[in-house]
């Protein structure tokens, strides 16, 4: 709790950092400051009313029910401040958003004083943000013939709270800024390694890029006051990897607008662009700021006479600069004919930036705003007996006579809600649908609170099935960052309704599982559509979109999320594995193959990559369909047999029922109930009622790829390519090399195994290995040290009760201590085996790292610049990734080993198998 005197001290200690004062959120330090207001002669009155106007933090939080209730006050007359008259009080409600100044609004517009109530309806016809307990009010009072009711409600029947808002203007004239050249992981705009300053939005800001493009952008933004500042990446995609709304935050604190003169540090309308668009995830983050995102297409293949792509030496494209958007280019942005100009010269049509609904999230501010709108006037329209007014744009409906439906089509068109009834929808449709399982992770978390507290939420959706809070993005070091703001998430979002990895009262024990297995586990219906704060929520039942903390909490609140329906890419597999190859050489096979076959097209950027796995469970399965985020996939569905769906809920069943055991369930008891779920869908499949889900024979794909398992001679790397002469070629996740590319003599410096790439099956093979070499040589000595995180809990217990842990634990010179976790990150290794607490850990980049300039062999997913390890002046640090069996061998051999080596290393090992279906996985 924090005392006048301590926040003054707090503000001289930001000065130093070059920070304004925090925004205020609790109880204790509000109330001190009214009664300061309050006291005329009071030394700090002046302060005390600058804090009071300009820096509290809205919505649901302690100090907005305080701010509220002191303004009703003054309203009403109970008090008097000289500064603050009646009207603006009634002003500064509105700025409020929701939570209890709607509830102090609705006192008084239904109060006994006319003219107050005229006043304080016309600020509730503005709001959107109202739930049930607000809504109930309004329609009690009028069906007791309140006049003053029956006219907000009027109002809200015709969506004036968004009719009445400002056009967008026609013209936006912008500055570029190249932000970096290829793909641009939001890890630039929002790095993993300051995760924990992402609430406070100030301090979070000052990591976005770098200080001298901070300086860069500001110049530009001082020399063009009439201009907007758009970040592009250059020959690359802008937002790859994760939907982050700290990214999108932090490039609208440098570039956008402020939302309110009374609200700190919330801005809206960023622009971004990127020469290949924004990443589909990331957009959702731009619209929900009410932004907008750019597909520049400022660089083309170049081609020949005959209409043939011409490519360099290595085989790739040659590209060629259709127009310049260096720094500093002034452009205009046409939002009536939808075009780019420079000058008068159009460049390029935009219009995918500008549908009806995306002109509506830039009018209202944001998409939140025409979600809760829709809702309102639904609500209203209904308590008046009268039809709904057209307001907003119609949803787009794509029917198309005769054609079937795939995987994704069908789960929309199953969870659709609002839609014309009777009509089948296909890809391009725009949908709003119940969602059923809602992750947050605990690095997004705390912004996931704040957008519930802004948005007035108080109770998490009745219409979700489960909804989750990890712990697992925090789990390698808890240091006193970790300390101040993870039990106070996991109070929240226990108190909210979701089940927590961290019990807030201390009964079970502390669970810092990785997040998206737990989502896969308490996944329990191949129909489900999941939303989860992370770009890795991609579930092998069900599909599943990342997401921005934003859109975790609208789909917390209010049960739904709004998309259109993607497209399809349907991946299917023949020929056989081989007997010493793993099943992350497939996944990366895929990517690599496909990529030949389109001619370094990705035709699954922005696309459902329907996976036809068949016989592989869940938890083999998600190896695929978790690194279709790194495949630039909007999302992936994996399509089963019968047999294999039911071996896996039966397996999900299993660990929900272990996190009952452990007491994690809460007291609507939705664990209970998500395992009643899967006996009722397990039933379903067994008697034939409803089997596993299939796409229709006939229906339509973007494209089809056929991975040819035959192909797959050795083990594929996906490689940073750290060194290429091409920027735009580093780091993309797109350079999929075989073994023997690196010659048995690329030094390795560090290995990892782990992250949500790992399953069981992975840790048998480690420990298989290991007894294999101690069988042999009598002892296993590591070269390179190799780093071990079990994604769970629950795989720890399991290699315990099988005799796999010892081995491990043999051979480890540290093992994790969750009665004494580690307080501060490793900053040095030696080589010798790590058995780290079950989570990201490397992974994350926002705790452990590897030492810079390092060469990491690793499992997980990242290889992005910066993350798992950073560069030195003399060498780039570079993360591989591969298979398990590759990491391992290459830390005990401090080398990437022969194919001959790698091949008499997993001789005897159950390796991750897979077999084409030879079932007609179509309905």
């Amino acid at each position: 709790m924090m005392t006048y005197s301590d926040y003054i001290k707090e503000i001289e200690e930001r000065k130093g950092q070059g920070l304004h004062p925090k925004p205020i959120d609790g109880a204790e330090l509000l109330s001190e400051i009214i009664e300061q207001i309050k006291d005329l002669n009071n030394e700090y009155r002046a302060e005390s009313l600058n804090f009071f106007i300009y820096n509290v933090v809205p919505g649901t939080t302690p100090a907005a029910n305080l701010k509220a209730n002191f303004l009703k006050e003054i309203v009403l007359g109970q008090s008097v401040v000289a500064e603050i008259t009646p009207a603006f009080a009634l002003e500064l409600l509105s700025h409020m958003k929701g939570g209890t100044s709607i509830k102090v609004l609705l006192d008084l517009a239904l109060g006994n004083d006319i003219a107050i109530a005229k006043d304080a309806a016309e600020v509730l016809k503005t709001q959107v943000f109202l739930y049930e307990a607000d809504t109930d009010r309004l329609a009690e009072a009028f069906k007791g013939g309140n006049e003053i009711a029956a006219a907000i409600l009027e109002s809200y029947a015709k969506a004036e709270f968004f009719t009445k808002l400002p056009e967008i203007a026609e013209e936006i004239k912008v500055v570029t800024f190249i932000a970096g050249e290829g793909d641009i992981s939001t890890d630039l705009l929002s790095p993993g390694n300051q995760a924990h300053s992402r609430s406070d939005r100030e301090l979070h800001g000052k990591c976005l890029i770098s200080p001298e493009a901070q300086a860069e952008i500001k110049a530009l933004a001082t020399a063009n006051p009439d201009k907007s500042v758009m970040l592009i990446a250059e020959k690359g995609t802008m937002g790859v990897g994760s939907s982050r709304m700290s990214g999108v935050n932090n490039v609208a604190l440098w570039s956008g607008k402020q939302a309110s003169p009374y609200v700190p540090f919330i801005n809206i309308a960023p622009i971004v662009a990127g020469t290949n668009g924004i990443s589909p995830i990331f957009l959702t983050t731009v619209d929900v700021t009410g932004g907008i995102g750019l597909d520049l297409k400022n660089w083309v293949k170049k081609t020949d006479a005959n209409g043939e792509v011409v490519r360099n030496e290595s085989g790739d494209p040659i590209l060629e600069e259709v127009y310049s958007v260096a720094t500093g280019t002034v452009l205009t942005i046409n939002t009536k004919t939808k075009k780019l100009y420079s000058g008068d010269k159009e460049l390029i049509d935009i219009s995918k930036a500008f549908t009806p609904q995306k002109i509506e999230f830039i009018k209202a501010g944001g998409s939140y705003a025409i979600v809760f709108g829709k809702k309102l006037q639904t609500f209203a329209s209904k308590t008046l007996g009268i039809d709904i007014v057209p307001v907003y744009a119609p949803s787009k409906e794509v029917s198309v006579e005769g054609q079937g439906l795939t995987a994704v089509e069908k789960i929309f068109n199953a969870n659709a809600v609002g839609t014309t009834p009777g009509k089948v929808l296909h890809a391009g449709s725009d949908v709003r649908v119940t969602v059923n399982i809602v992750g947050s992770q605990d690095t997004t978390g705390l912004m996931t609170s704040q957008e519930l507290e802004s948005m007035a939420a108080t109770v998490i959706s009745p219409i979700v099935d489960g909804a989750y809070q990890s712990g697992c993005h925090t789990a390698s070091v808890w240091d006193n960052k970790s300390k101040a703001n993870i039990p106070r998430l996991m109070k929240f979002m226990n108190d909210f309704g979701l089940i927590t990895a961290r019990d807030p009262k201390g009964v079970y024990h502390s669970m810092t599982d990785v997040i998206h297995k737990v989502l896969n586990d308490i996944t329990v219906n191949e129909w489900a559509i999941i939303i989860g704060g992370d770009s890795h929520t991609r579930m092998s039942k069900g599909v599943a979109f990342g997401a921005d903390s934003g859109t975790v909490a609208l789909a917390l609140a209010t049960g739904e999320a709004s998309m259109p329906i993607p497209e399809s890419v349907k991946v299917t597999f023949k020929g056989d594995m081989k007997g010493y190859m793993d099943f992350r050489d497939v996944v990366h096979a895929t990517q690599s193959q496909m990529l030949k076959t389109f001619g370094g097209e990705n035709v699954f950027q922005g696309r459902i990559i329907e996976v036809h796995l068949g016989t592989l469970n869940a938890d083999q399965a998600f190896t695929f369909t978790d690194w279709t985020a790194e495949m630039k996939a909007k999302a992936s569905i994996c399509i089963s047999e019968d047999y294999t769906l039911v071996e896996s809920l039966e397996m999900a069943k299993g660990r929900i029922q272990i996190m009952i055991d452990k007491g994690m369930d809460n007291q609507n008891q939705v664990l209970k109930g998500l395992i009643a779920i899967a006996d009722k869908r397990i039933a379903a499949i067994i008697s034939g009622e409803k089997p596993a889900l299939r796409p229709d024979a006939n229906a339509k794909y973007y494209a089809e790829v056929v991975v040819d398992l035959d192909q797959i001679a050795e083990p594929m790397i996906a490689d940073p390519d750290v060194n290429n002469a091409d920027v735009s070629k580093r780091y993309t996740h797109d350079t999929i090399r075989p073994l023997s590319f690196y010659g048995g003599v690329k030094k390795v410096d560090l290995g990892f195994v782990g992250s949500c790439m790992v399953h069981k099956g992975d840790m048998k093979i480690l420990a298989q290995m290991l007894k294999n070499i101690d069988e042999q040589e009598g002892k296993v000595e590591f070269k390179a040290p190799l780093v071990v995180a079990p994604p769970t809990y629950n795989i720890v217990d399991e290699l315990k009760a099988e005799g796999d842990w010892e081995i491990l634990q043999k051979y480890s010179g540290f093992e994790f201590d969750d009665n004494v976790p580690k307080a501060a990150a490793r900053t040095s290794y030696e080589n010798m085996l790590y058995l780290e607490r079950p989570g990201c850990n490397l992974c994350m980049g926002n705790q452990e790292k590897a030492a810079k300039g390092d060469t990491v062999m690793a499992t997980s997913t990242r290889l992005f610049q910066g993350r798992v390890v950073e560069d030195t002046e003399g060498k780039k640090g570079e993360s591989l990734l591969s298979s398990t069996p590759v990491v391992v061998l290459s830390t005990i051999l401090g080398r990437t080993p022969t194919i001959e080596e790698y091949k008499t290393a997993v001789e005897g090992i159950n390796l991750t198998k897979f077999a084409p279906s030879h079932k007609l996985l179509v309905k």
